[in-house]
């Protein structure tokens, strides 16, 4: 429980130096990866100037991608998901545009933890 205070402690305490913008992009990019936000990722040759891929719905971009690779996860349905492994060269780039105006405010924000990633700190006597 104290890793816990903690860890929210440091959060606010983030959150005190950001701008309003920093904390409305931050909270478009925690709705996107939600999958709450609807998306227009476009793949286009920066050297012929054609539209290679165009991926639309409600898709997250990979958080932990190399400079040479992008994952795009997208929602299908209630329970259903895609996954997309796009390599990225040096004349291939991707634009993301977001297709809808999202209700996010730069005066609140939330913390959502997930529960199987939450250990508890027992104490065994």
């Amino acid at each position: 429980m104290k890793k816990l205070i903690l860890a929210a402690m440091l959060g606010l305490a983030a959150l005190a130096g950001c701008t309003d913008a920093d904390i409305a992009s931050a909270n478009l990019s925690k709705a996107a990866d939600y999958f709450n936000i609807n998306r227009r990722i476009v793949f286009y040759n920066g050297i012929t100037g054609d539209y290679m891929l165009t991926i639309e719905g409600k898709c997250s971009l990979g958080n932990a991608d190399t400079s040479k690779q992008l994952t795009v996860t997208c929602k299908t349905g209630a329970s259903a998901y895609k996954k997309h492994f796009l390599g990225l060269s040096d004349n291939v780039t991707y634009f993301v545009e977001q297709l809808e105006d999202a209700n996010i405010s730069a005066y609140h924000y939330k913390v959502v933890f997930k529960p199987l990633s939450i250990i508890p700190d027992i104490d065994i006597k």
